[in-house]
């Protein structure tokens, strides 16, 4: 099933000239599901630019997944640590991406690290160009292999969207933003996240791109 066909029911509607036939009763929607990632992480490419793309309506809860790998004492991504598992993912990126359309550029460097726009998606918390900043930063990664971690850098994807660059990154950089970050990858830690992209819908986790139709349909069934 597509994104595009999984679709919220909010009610029986009215026939028209029924005047006996009572009110409906409009269910309320779903609550948007919570969208756990990390610049850094590939699969997560997938989902911010399918989010994007198709309008999804999430929570965006960007966390770092480096410290989820130290705890359990893996100095780097599994994807280089372990031979096979990466080459099978570099190959499965590719397609990924030509199964859902999606520019793709083997990245030079893996991971790349990407602290600063995750802070950056924070000072932004709740602003509508926060998703389209997100595809932004994750087409300098993953198609136009480019770092992301420099002021200079998201300095010119904020001004690309007419953003005052300037004062989100004065605003990135305080201690409060950086306290956030910390906070929101203990809070996944506590929430037994161990990979990204992970979605959460009404409590129940789901991990991986190929399951964020399951997480829509979830969220949409509970209200069903």
């Amino acid at each position: 099933m597509s994104i595009a066909q999984v679709t919220i029911k909010i009610g029986e509607q009215k026939p028209v000239g029924d005047p006996n036939m009572p009110e409906p009763h409009p269910q309320p929607s779903p609550e948007p599901i919570e969208f756990w990632f990390d610049f850094g992480s590939i699969y997560s490419y997938l989902s911010v630019m399918r989010v994007v793309e198709q309008g999804i309506d999430v929570r965006w809860q960007p966390f770092l997944l480096g410290p989820i790998f130290q705890s359990f004492g893996w100095p780097n991504s599994p994807f280089v640590l372990q031979k096979e598992k990466g080459e099978y993912v570099w190959h499965d990126m590719e397609r990924q991406c030509r199964k859902y359309g999606i520019p793709w550029r083997k990245p030079t460097q893996f991971p790349r690290l990407g602290v600063l726009p995750l802070r950056i998606m924070l000072v932004g918390e709740g602003q509508p160009w926060t998703g389209e900043f997100a595809r932004r930063v994750m087409l300098r990664n993953f198609h136009l292999d480019q770092e992301i971690q420099s002021s200079e850098a998201m300095a010119s994807v904020l001004a690309e969207l007419d953003l005052p660059a300037a004062d989100i990154l004065a605003k990135a950089q305080t201690d409060a933003i950086k306290a956030r970050l910390r906070g929101q990858t203990d809070t996944a830690m506590r929430r037994k996240v161990f990979g990204a992209p992970t979605f959460f819908a009404k409590g129940e986790m789901f991990w991986g791109n190929d399951r964020l139709e399951d997480a829509l349909r979830f969220a949409a069934e509970a209200h069903s």
